[in-house]
């Protein structure tokens, strides 16, 4: 998502190269911070400016990574990134890009500018086809109205679109009316579930479940799950947190939302959810919680979601970590989320990234943390 932008000095961020990798420090006994590594800003890779990085996903058959740059065309052509990123249990010793491909339409052609939002990234492990996901666009107000609805696609290893999943149901629709989803908080998250399906999050409440997340208030964000054409299966309410802080100056942007979706493959039904959130004049903070859509109630045919966290359509949720509890020194606009490899110790890693909005004030990280 590349509308919040932390206020990072480039001193802060120039900290945070050095002190990668981190110590743990604080650390919960369910989960440990391994380590970081930052991908310095400017970096190049095959003619195109690494950032961005908005989704990432580890091939089980090979141990290479993907990443998908949310750059909408206006820097480089739409593209996602393959690498080799070292973990183990004494931190992140390096990433090292190893291929870039261009993401195409259904003929081929390279995305327009402004065309596509890529956000999220899972690689088929049956096809190796990479799925992603576009947020759509909304503008209206001035001019011609621009609707692009949210999507999930599918591409072969050479970036052309296999398929394109219609949207699931019509509130998921873009609108010129104040109704369906909000520009730039759609499909923020997604996976590829053992059962098969699609599982989609947004990022932010649609117009008519209510207002956007605040310092006052939390969220309802609707978890789509799908069969593998787009047809709607269930859809569930995740409650997402309020804002962490009041914002510095007081009128400044303070929200949170929901940016990636995995499923625990131990315990199918299982997600974890990343909540990123920005507040301006106190940075990012970073919570993944843990929610079973299995024992979640259907809300597709529910209209408007009600706020209340604890009301009885509303998921529910236990927290996994919070990433600076873990003793990250700096916590970047982090938005991917994926398995890594298991450690020697029997424990699982989580692999995430932020995306650094390709600004110098922000960093591109690779963090990694151990769960029991």
């Amino acid at each position: 998502m590349k509308r919040y932008t932390a206020a990072v000095t480039a001193a802060t961020a120039a900290a945070a190269l050095a002190a990668s990798p981190v110590s743990p420090a604080q650390a919960s006994p369910a989960a440990e911070l391994l380590g970081s590594a930052v991908v310095e800003h400017g970096t190049r890779f095959q003619d195109t400016p690494v950032g961005g990085l908005s989704g990432i996903d580890r091939d089980p058959r090979t141990g290479d990574y993907v990443l998908i740059s949310d750059d909408r065309s206006e820097h480089s052509p739409a593209r996602f990134y393959t690498a080799r990123i070292d973990v183990d249990a004494d931190g992140v010793h390096g990433v090292a890009f190893t291929g870039t491909t261009t993401l195409r339409d259904r003929s081929g052609r390279p995305y327009a500018p402004r065309t596509v939002d890529p956000e999220s990234v899972r690689i088929d492990p049956a096809t190796g086809k990479v799925w992603w996901t576009t947020e759509g666009d909304r503008r209206v107000g001035e001019g011609r109205p621009v609707l692009r609805d949210p999507q999930v696609r599918a591409a072969g290893a050479d970036g052309r679109t296999r398929r394109a999943l219609p949207p699931a149901h019509p509130r998921l629709r873009m609108s010129r009316h104040e109704t369906g989803p909000r520009a730039n908080l759609t499909f923020e998250g997604m996976d590829l579930a053992s059962d098969g399906t699609v599982v989609t999050a947004m990022e932010g409440p649609l117009y008519q479940d209510g207002p956007r997340t605040s310092p006052e208030n939390g969220a309802p964000v609707r978890i789509t799950v799908t069969d593998r054409r787009g047809r709607l299966l269930s859809q569930h309410a995740y409650p997402a947190d309020p804002a962490a802080a009041e914002p510095d100056p007081a009128d400044g942007h303070a929200e949170n939302g929901v940016t990636s979706i995995l499923e625990d493959p131990e315990s199918p039904g299982e997600f974890l959810v990343l909540e990123r959130d920005f507040v301006q004049g106190v940075g990012n903070s970073v919570r993944v919680y843990r929610t079973d859509l299995g024992a979640a109630p259907d809300v597709s045919r529910v209209r408007e979601l009600p706020g209340d966290p604890d009301h009885r359509l509303i998921a529910g949720k236990e927290p996994v970590f919070d990433l600076g509890g873990l003793g990250l020194e700096h916590v970047d606009n982090v938005e991917g989320m994926t398995w890594g490899p298991r450690l020697d110790d029997g424990r699982r890693t989580l692999v995430l990234v932020s995306d650094d909005n390709f600004s110098s004030g922000q960093v591109t990280q690779v963090v990694a943390v151990a769960l029991d």
